[in-house]
C-alpha cells in the first residue's frame, strides 16, 4: 500500500498542509526547524498513533488548537483507493478513521499501514533497553502473524493480573487461572519470535550487513526470558517465592532480548555511532524484505535527517536497497548535496519545506 494524498492540520508549525506523494521516493529539503521532520512525525502517527520525538501528544498540537489531524488516501491493487485518518485532541482522546468508519483503536489503523522510521536516534535499538528489541520482532509479527496480536494482548493482561496478585497480601484467588493463561500464551509468543528470527531474519540481516558493514561478522541470538531447559510454567513455579516477595513476575517473554555480538562482544561496545546506525539499517531493511515476501503489504519508510553520521556511500546503499524492495520512501535532509546520488533516480518527488509550508519542485 502506498500513500497518495496526505493532509496534515494543526501539527506543530504545520497549520494546513496538503501534498500528493510519489509512490516510490519523496524527498523533503529544508533548514532545521522548517517543519520537514514534523511531516514525518505526523505520518508516524498513522502507523503507531504516537510521535517518535515525544511521549506527550499535547506538545505536537499547534498552539491554541483543540487537536491535530493527519489524513491520507492510499492506493492498493488495481488503483483502488482507501482513506485513513487519525486525530488526537488536547484531552488525549484518539479518533481513528478507516474508510469513513470511526474507531478509538489505534491498532486498527496500524494494521493497514506498516510504517518504519529511521532517525539519528535509531541506534537506541541497540543501546537502549530490551523492550526496544522486543518491539523490533513484535512489529513484524503484528503485521505477518494474524494470531500474534491477540496472544500478546492476552499475555499482557495475564501478566498485569499476576503482578497484582503477587503484590497483594490477600489470598491468591485466581492465581492458577492467570498463571495457566500466561504460560500458554507466553510459550506461543516466544516460539513465534524464535521462529521468525532463526528461520528468516538472521539470514536477511546478515545478507544486508555484508553490504552495509562488510568489515564485521555478527552473531545474532534470541534470549527468550527464562532459563534454558525449563518450560515457562516450570520457570514461573521455580521463581514464584522470590517473585511474590518482590511483587512481580521475573520470567517470561516480557523479559526477552535480542542479542547481537561481533567477535564475541556486544556490538554496541565495538561499533561507532555511524556503524551502529548501519547495523540498525540492515535490521530494518530485513523487516521490510520479510514483510514484502510474506504478505501483500509494502512498508512506508520514513528516513529523518539521513545525512547524520552516515557517509554518502552508506546513504546510497541503504536508500538503494530500500528502493528495490518496493518500499515507499519519505526522506528528509537539510541540503540536496547530502543526497546528490538521487539525481539518477527518475521516480521521485522533491519538496522544499519552509515555515511549515511545502512547495513541490517542478
Amino acid at each position: 500500500m502506498k500513500l497518495d494524498k496526505v493532509q496534515i492540520s494543526h501539527f506543530r508549525n504545520i497549520n494546513d498542509l496538503s501534498l500528493t506523494a510519489h509512490e516510490s521516493l519523496n524527498v523533503f529539503l529544508g533548514a532545521n526547524g522548517s517543519g520537514k521532520s514534523s511531516i514525518l512525525e505526523a505520518l508516524h502517527y498513522l502507523g503507531f498513533a504516537r510521535s517518535f520525538r515525544t511521549h506527550k501528544h499535547k506538545s505536537v498540537i499547534s498552539h491554541d488548537k483543540p487537536g491535530f489531524t493527519v489524513f491520507c488516501s492510499a492506493l492498493i491493487e488495481d488503483g483502488i483507493q482507501q482513506k485513513f485518518g487519525i486525530s488526537r485532541l488536547s484531552n488525549d482522546s484518539c479518533i481513528v478513521n478507516i474508510n469513513g468508519n470511526k474507531s478509538s483503536r489505534a491498532t486498527d489503523l496500524a494494521s493497514y499501514l506498516p510504517i518504519q522510521i529511521f532517525t539519528p536516534q535509531s541506534s537506541d535499538l541497540l543501546l537502549g533497553s530490551p523492550k526496544l528489541r522486543r518491539r523490533y520482532l513484535d512489529w513484524l509479527l503484528f503485521h505477518v502473524e494474524q494470531s500474534f496480536n491477540l496472544d500478546f494482548q492476552v499475555y499482557s493482561r495475564s501478566l498485569k493480573h499476576l503482578n497484582a496478585l503477587y503484590k497483594s497480601y490477600q489470598p491468591k484467588q485466581g492465581l492458577d487461572y492467570w498463571n495457566d493463561i500466561l504460560c500458554q500464551k507466553g510459550e506461543s509468543i516466544s516460539l513465534k519470535r524464535e521462529n521468525l528470527l532463526n528461520d528468516h531474519l538472521i539470514h536477511l540481516i546478515n545478507s544486508n550487513l555484508k553490504d552495509f558493514l562488510p568489515e564485521f561478522s555478527f552473531e545474532i541470538s534470541y534470549y527468550r526470558g527464562w532459563e534454558k531447559g525449563y518450560s515457562l510454567s516450570d520457570a514461573v513455579l521455580k521463581n514464584r517465592q522470590r517473585d511474590q516477595k518482590n511483587g512481580f513476575l521475573s520470567v517470561g517473554p516480557h523479559k526477552a532480548d535480542l542479542r547481537i555480538k561481533t567477535q564475541g562482544v556486544n556490538a554496541h561496545e565495538v561499533l561507532s555511532r555511524g556503524q551502529l546506525r548501519m547495523l540498525v539499517a540492515g535490521m530494518q531493511l530485513a523487516q521490510t524484505q520479510y514483510l514484502h515476501a510474506q504478505t501483500d503489504k509494502t512498508s512506508i519508510f520514513l528516513l529523518d535527517d539521513v545525512g547524520a553520521e552516515l557517509d554518502e556511500e552508506k546513504r546510497k546503499v541503504f536508500i538503494s536497497r530500500l528502493n528495490t524492495s518496493d518500499t515507499q520512501l519519505f526522506v528528509t535532509a537539510i541540503d540536496i548535496k547530502q543526497l546528490e546520488f538521487l539525481e539518477n533516480y527518475n521516480d521521485k518527488k522533491v519538496f522544499h519545506v519552509e515555515h511549515g509550508q511545502v512547495r513541490e519542485e517542478i
